[in-house]
């Protein structure tokens, strides 16, 4: 019953300071002003008054500034005031009188007015309030409301609808199991776990694996943003997490989805508030209600996120989120199968081979490969095609990564012979080179920030890298610069960006992966030493200056000597640099078969590849075989 008076209050006060303002400002709203009796006589005697109009009992003027007056005189008041004061003046024609039959002065017709204003500003605030209450707005009236979207018996996306990721549904698929037949391992005695963290970065697709796993339950779900938690107003978290499971217990069996939830879960203790403010408040009530489950009561928590190293602790314990399932990105197989899903509904050629498009989309997460397709679908339709073509999906997946072709773009002839060796020097090294991706394609055409661009066609998936790979990596990023220094005797702002990658590689062998004859195999940098605000206000630093200074010295001589072997690569073959310069400039842009064929055809005319550069690939490569044909090892 409170809370109905409390709405009500809620729309009658507003009208109520709205009639106290239209009742203030009612005489204000024509310009004319009340006077007194005495300001009358005053502008009588003055010959201020050019006009008077007698209606009733009010008397109303006007001055010569053309300025509107009006006075009311009672009757007892009004027939002495007029022979006394105004018929000399009306007589002598000093001011003019008009009599206007006295108007009806019901209150009625006076608010009448006013009435019809109330109307139309309660209508128009009815409406602003039942607009944010049936969005679930931030009203005054359900701030402590949680903003879940709530989906019943959604069956419409399932495992089936969900390529690849064998392994995590399977690991999923004791949840669903659980939520269609709970009494089986209640009979045992297990525990199902309370909450499921799904791990991985972003695009990998977390949050339709989570529906899959509601509809293929076929339990009501309940999925909310971390963010939508907290409000500016404090306690507004604490109490929608308090309503979110309230909601879930009554629904139960079913699942809760929260996503992005390092926006409500870090870390307590982080920032200059302390432990006292909004949002770990917030995060205290949902560790309470995670906490707080009956024994299998049918509510499982899921969640999101691709920052697991700034969550609270006590989050990630056993007993709320049990179980992490990370989803990374997909295997060439996997891409294949998803590329499959999204060009479900696409007319394609039959020259299209979904195959070969996942092998060149390496690295590409599922939220990449699903703007692929629609990418090049809208290629297609801008080209006036019923169907997409190959052609079309290089297109595409060229302009996802670099941007699109500034075909109009004009460029002078000096950026153009320097842009083009700088592109050879790129696909030279790496065709020399056994350690590095095979050439895909070689533009000279500006895409996005870059000039010109060389990508390549990752052979097979790799989850680990050698040392021998990352310094043939090194020489190939600094083949552009090298190109440059050899045939222009100049460089450019070009490498900006191979140096950059360069020298995150070098540092990155140096200081994490112990890769280092001088330092050895130390950690002196982890992804944990990142700056968290609260937690560190700079880079925390393990080791002595003179260990930093060696690491420098170290990174410059990894980059050093990438940079003379890559110099000695081009000139033992700048008869290749020039012809494929020639070419890129004449062309623009070579494919793969292209470049292969321009590289068969100097071999054949005396070019042959340096052999000492690959020495020690090749001797790694026979440690490799020895230890893969040993029977000892084989045996064990």
């Amino acid at each position: 019953m409170k809370k109905t008076y409390r709405n009500i209050f809620y729309y009658i006060g507003p009208i109520l300071v709205i009639i106290l303002i239209m009742s203030f400002l009612q005489k204000n709203l024509t310009g004319t002003k009340e006077i007194s009796v005495n300001t009358f006589i005053e502008y009588i005697n003055s010959e201020k008054i050019v006009e008077v109009s007698n209606e009733g009992n009010y008397y109303r003027g006007k001055l010569k500034d053309d300025t509107t007056f009006e006075i009311y005189l009672p009757d007892n008041i009004g027939n002495t005031f007029f022979s006394e004061y105004l018929r000399k003046p009306i007589e002598n024609k000093e001011i003019i009188l008009t009599t206007a039959p006295a108007q009806d002065t019901n209150w009625i017709f006076n608010w009448l007015p006013i009435f019809f204003i109330v109307i139309i500003m309660v209508g128009f605030f009815y409406l602003l309030m039942s607009q944010a209450q049936s969005k679930g707005g931030s009203s005054t009236m359900n701030f402590g409301k949680n903003r879940a979207k709530l989906s019943k018996n959604d069956t419409s996306v399932t495992f089936k609808d969900v390529a690849g990721l064998k392994e995590e549904k399977e690991e999923l698929m004791e949840v669903v199991d659980f939520l269609k037949s709970p009494k089986k391992y209640i009979a045992l005695g297990a525990r199902i776990p309370k909450g499921i963290l799904l791990v991985g970065p972003p695009g990998t697709g977390k949050t339709y694996l989570s529906k899959a796993v509601a509809g293929e339950a076929g339990v009501p779900f309940f999925s909310i943003s971390g963010s939508d938690f907290v409000e500016m107003y404090v306690g507004v978290g604490a109490s929608r997490v308090r309503d979110l499971f309230k909601d879930a217990k009554k629904n139960s069996p079913c699942i809760i989805f929260i996503d992005e939830i390092d926006a409500v879960g870090r870390r307590r203790g982080a920032g200059m508030g302390g432990g006292h403010d909004e949002r770990e408040q917030t995060l205290n009530q949902l560790l309470v209600e995670m906490d707080g489950f009956g024994k299998n009561e049918g509510v499982i928590v899921m969640a999101a996120t691709n920052r697991p190293d700034i969550l609270d602790p006590a989050i990630l314990r056993p007993g709320r989120f049990d179980r992490q399932v990370y989803i990374g990105i997909p295997d060439v197989r996997e891409r294949e199968a998803m590329l499959e899903v999204h060009t479900r509904n696409k007319e394609l050629d039959p020259d299209v081979d979904l195959g070969s498009i996942a092998k060149t989309t390496s690295g590409f997460t599922p939220a990449d490969l699903e703007n692929l397709c629609n990418e090049a679908a809208l290629l297609a339709a801008r080209n006036n095609l019923k169907s997409i073509s190959k052609e079309i999906f290089e297109e595409a997946a060229i302009k996802v990564v670099a941007g699109p072709a500034k075909k109009s773009a004009v460029v002078i002839e000096k950026e153009r012979v320097l842009t083009a060796y700088h592109e050879a020097g790129h696909a030279i090294v790496s065709r020399l080179l056994p350690d590095t991706d095979p050439v895909h394609m070689i533009s000279i055409v500006p895409r996005g920030r870059a000039g010109g661009f060389t990508a390549y066609t990752p052979e097979e998936d790799r989850s680990y890298k050698t040392k021998n790979e990352m310094k043939h990596e090194l020489i190939m990023l600094l083949g552009g610069r090298s190109a440059e220094h050899l045939i222009l005797d100049d460089i450019s702002t070009g490498a900006s960006n191979d140096i950059e990658r360069a020298t995150k590689i070098a540092r990155a062998m140096v200081t994490k992966y112990g890769m280092s004859e001088k330092l050895g195999p130390i950690l002196y940098d982890s992804e944990d030493d990142e700056v968290f605000m609260g937690r560190d206000f700079g880079r925390a630093k393990h080791y002595s200056e003179e260990v930093a200074s060696a690491i420098d010295e170290e990174v410059k001589r990894l980059i050093d000597e990438a940079f003379d072997k890559c110099l000695k690569l081009l000139e033992n073959n700048i008869d290749l640099l020039h012809k494929l310069a020639k070419v890129l400039l004449e062309e623009e842009t070579i494919d793969a078969e292209q470049f292969e064929k321009i590289y068969q055809d100097y071999l054949k005319n005396g070019g042959e590849q340096p052999p000492e550069l690959l020495h020690t690939v090749q001797e790694t490569d026979k440690n490799i075989r020895d230890v893969l044909n040993n029977e000892e090892v084989r045996d064990e």
